[in-house]
């Protein structure tokens, strides 16, 4: 699975919430400025040349639908984060992320629960 431009990402994360929308649709969803709608189409006939993205057609109008998985491309795009910025440590990520942020006792036992049970998930499949 490749990796999704900026505007790529936008588009999908609009049909992730919506589910299917023809590109009229789509660009209602993006922020101000709008794109042209030639520039969201190409950009969508991108995102099926790539399969994240197909369409059902209702004669010259195309309804285009997400063919890969929110969740199944958030785990490869933070797996590659991790590897890219945090030498595969997911310590270091947390550890980022908590000075960071600023997170609280809560928030950071939460992720340490998290972490434990995918964990206790890996060991037994």
């Amino acid at each position: 699975m490749n990796e999704l431009t900026k505007a790529e990402e936008q588009i999908m994360q609009v049909l992730w919430e919506k589910e299917k929308a023809f590109v009229k649709d789509i660009i209602d969803e993006l922020p101000k400025p709008k794109p042209a709608y030639n520039t969201v189409s190409t950009i969508i006939r991108t995102l099926e040349r790539k399969k994240f993205v197909h369409h059902k057609s209702y004669g010259n109008s195309h309804q285009y639908f997400p063919i890969v998985e929110k969740s199944d491309y958030t785990k490869l795009f933070m797996k590659r984060v991790i590897s890219n910025y945090f030498d595969n440590s997911l310590h270091q990520m947390v550890s980022f992320f908590s000075k960071e942020n600023d997170l609280n006792i809560n928030e950071v036992e939460e992720a340490i629960k998290l972490m434990q049970e995918i964990k206790s998930k890996k060991k037994h499949e």
